[in-house]
């Protein structure tokens, strides 16, 4: 896709969702371990989730899932008996579930105030426009593309509302690179800690243990990713 149109593109989403996802909002409790989500970047109620996760600072460990994937959708099929995305796992709970609206729901019971946010409670209003934003991207994100699999997952530092952060993660997601998304939304505190790393605030910001690369930039990541892992 042309660099312009790619961008523009990806704007129009995050103006979907009026920029939802973009702040950090109340946070609670902090889990002790990692979350783990099955998703894939053009599913729109995918997006909720991400949408809940940025908001509420939580890093989670993604295994995309795109459309023709042949290793995790048949992994979440195996745990939770249909190859249905979203699926959440909390290993501080032991919970697993399906279903966007109880995964933002049970977030923010656990690891927010207790009440999720208006912008993800709206029955219509919030499919509708989820459903928008996927639209705008045209499937980007959706269906696999053949790639080598990385030894170790990848780190992403980025936040759901970022049109350049979205460009990267259908990356990721086509690709079916796992990855460890550090969420880093505005007014998070862990900005200065990814400050202190990277030497800058700016995302995306990949980091690829397998290399030792570390880089900015959505287009130098994308073309970084299908350099090392796409399969011509």
């Amino acid at each position: 896709m042309n660099r312009i149109l790619d961008v523009t593109t990806s704007l129009l989403a995050t103006v979907a969702r009026l920029g939802f996802g973009e702040h950090v909002g109340e946070a609670g409790p902090r889990p002790v371990k990692t979350l783990t989500l099955y998703e894939y970047e053009g599913c729109p109620y995918c997006r909720k989730v991400r949408e809940a996760l940025t908001v509420l600072d939580l890093d989670v460990m993604i295994y995309p899932c795109p459309k023709g994937g042949p290793r995790y959708r048949k992994e979440v099929g195996e745990r939770g008996g249909k190859e249905q995305f979203p699926y959440l796992v909390d290993p501080n709970t032991g919970e697993e579930m399906y279903e966007s609206d109880d995964m933002t729901d049970y977030l923010f019971r656990q690891y927010g105030t207790g009440s999720r946010s208006w912008m993800l409670s709206l029955p219509i209003l919030t499919d509708l426009s989820s459903f928008a934003a996927s639209a705008f991207r045209l499937a980007g994100g959706t269906r696999y593309r053949a790639a080598k699999r990385p030894e170790k997952p990848l780190g992403l530092y980025s936040y759901e509302g970022s049109p350049f952060c979205r460009i990267v993660r259908e990356r990721l997601s086509e690709l079916e690179l796992p990855y460890l998304l550090h969420n880093v939304g505005i007014h998070s505190p862990r900005r200065q800690e990814f400050i202190d790393r990277s030497g800058r605030m700016m995302v995306p910001y990949l980091v690829d243990p397998n290399t030792g690369e570390e880089m900015f930039e959505s287009a130098d990541i994308c073309a970084y990713l299908d350099e090392n892992y796409l399969l011509l």
